[in-house]
């Protein structure tokens, strides 16, 4: 998707606001008299206002400042308001491997009352985006169920790597988020800023522990959602988390009668599933509506289970697609375990995805969570078969701590998250210590910035004059959401068996 359109293209009043944007750099502190801008006005998808879009030349290995350069691509959201504030929010998107730059559209509604005064920079870190991409093409929803088939998704991936490594840009030791970090802030010095405030989701949290960890005097007040720090060893943690997710979700189906009514045998169900494989199964696909082949493995079934989980209400109707495919019915399975995928705005970068896990933590798995009791090893192992061959950058031992926090710093978890759950902020909410408040929305899943009342609750602490006041911020508006009860057809919500 195309991210920027040249401004003559649009209207009257886009000209405008063109002419705003102008302004606005011309009287920003990075600015020279005699110096270009260091940005130009842009439009990027799902924005309704003009933007400014820049691109910085940064070393693709930082020991050789002289050598082969990568194009780094940001853009900022101006605030609205003309007496803003000087400290701007610093966005880093998730993944790794997505783009921050494709996500401005969801940034601008999520942040809305935060960039009435303060502008919101968004980086696509290298790998991603328009910054040294290194895409490997597998993000096509209507490609086929097939491909989801261990083998072929290995063979996909390392066709990939070889293709990756023939690019300018194709070596894929310079990946890492140390190195990603830098070139964050070498955009805030570009952009004369002084300190900022870091917002991250999911592994955005940790670009922002590493951000912290290296640049303390430029951060103002951090929000993190969704821990998943440096030490956290990913695919390890995966199995341990999903594990208990999916058993909270099938207690919770447990607990409400009108689902154990429907599904009294959810438990029995899912182990059925799982002694029954590989199996061949036909659907439909979710996108074509095509029948298609192909053969469910232990690992395919899992990451089925284990992808509505990350939204309650997906799972929702989890015991249900259980429920069906126990009977040899896996399309209600399939269309949950697909459901967020195919998306451009948040696809992943798999090259920058691998180059970030097969160094930060494939190497760690020793020390990471015990298999789990139905995930097993299943994503230590996958990873393992993909990282076998893929080059590995170097991660300095300082990487893996997490020092006292300088600045207040929000971190935020939801209690049903199958990939960041509480346990995880806690452990660095402890590190990080009395600057760091931990808030918890128990029956929440991936991401509680954009739940209820939780943008007011960020805008409140990012705004907040002093370090104590943004501390004391009130979340309790959104502890208490609740799950979503289980979802039953219409027939069988009016009793039928």
């Amino acid at each position: 998707m195309r991210l920027s359109i040249p401004l003559p293209a649009f209207s009257a009043l886009a000209a405008l606001a063109a002419a705003l944007a102008a302004a606005w750099l011309a009287a920003g502190p990075a600015r020279a008299a005699d110096a270009p801008p260091v940005t130009q006005p842009c439009r990027l998808a799902g924005v309704e206002t003009s933007a400014l879009c820049g691109v910085l030349q940064r070393p693709l290995d930082p020991a050789q400042p002289q050598g082969r350069q990568i194009e780094l691509h940001y853009a900022v959201l101006p605030a609205l308001a003309r007496n803003k504030k000087p400290d701007p929010v610093l966005f880093f998107a998730g993944g790794p491997g997505q783009s921050a730059i494709s996500l401005a559209g969801s940034v601008s509604r999520l942040m809305a009352r935060v960039s009435n005064r303060r502008d919101i920079i968004l980086i696509d870190q290298r790998g991603t985006g328009r910054s040294a991409p290194l895409k490997c093409d597998d993000d096509e929803p209507t490609r086929p169920l097939a491909d989801i088939e261990p083998a072929r998704q290995q063979a996909m991936l390392r066709s990939c790597r070889e293709n990756l490594e023939k690019l300018p840009h194709g070596d894929l030791r310079f990946f890492t988020t140390t190195i990603a970090m830098q070139d964050a802030d070498a955009v805030r010095q570009a952009l004369g800023v002084q300190q900022v405030n870091l917002v991250g989701g999911s592994y955005g949290t940790r670009a922002g522990l590493e951000y912290m960890r290296l640049f303390p005097q430029a951060v103002r007040r951090a929000v993190l959602d969704g821990l998943a720090p440096p030490d956290m060893v990913l695919p390890a943690s995966f199995s341990a988390d999903s594990q208990a997710a999916l058993d909270a979700s099938i207690a919770a189906c447990e607990a409400e009668p009108t689902c154990t009514q429907r599904f009294p045998r959810l438990r029995a169900d899912w182990q059925a599933l799982l002694a029954n494989l590989p199996r061949q199964v036909t659907v439909l696909h979710p996108v074509t509506a095509r029948p298609e082949t192909l053969m469910l493995t232990r690992e395919t079934l899992l990451n089925l289970a284990r992808t509505p989980l990350y939204n309650p209400a997906l799972a929702s109707a989890l015991p249900l697609a259980l429920h069906e495919a126990a009977a040899g019915r896996f399309q209600p399975l399939f269309g949950l375990g697909m459901a967020l995928g195919g998306s451009r705005q948040t696809a992943m970068a798999m090259g920058m995805h691998l180059s970030v896990v097969c160094a930060e933590d494939l190497p760690r798995l020793a020390q990471g969570d015990a298999p789990a009791r139905d995930f097993g090893s299943a994503f230590s192992d996958v990873y393992g078969r993909l990282c076998a061959d893929w080059p590995r950058g170097s991660v300095p031992a300082a990487f893996y701590s997490l020092p006292a926090a300088k600045t207040p710093t929000l971190l935020l978890s939801g209690g049903a998250d199958p990939a960041t759950p509480p346990r995880h902020g806690e452990r660095v909410a402890k590190a990080l210590g009395p600057q760091a408040r931990h808030v918890v929305l128990p029956q929440a899943g991936h991401g509680v910035m954009g739940i209820g009342c939780m943008r007011d609750v960020v805008f409140r602490f990012v705004d907040a004059p002093t370090d104590a006041e943004a501390l004391k911020v009130d979340a309790s508006c959104a502890t208490g959401v609740p799950r979503p009860g289980a979802f039953l057809p219409i027939a069988a919500a009016g009793g039928q068996p």
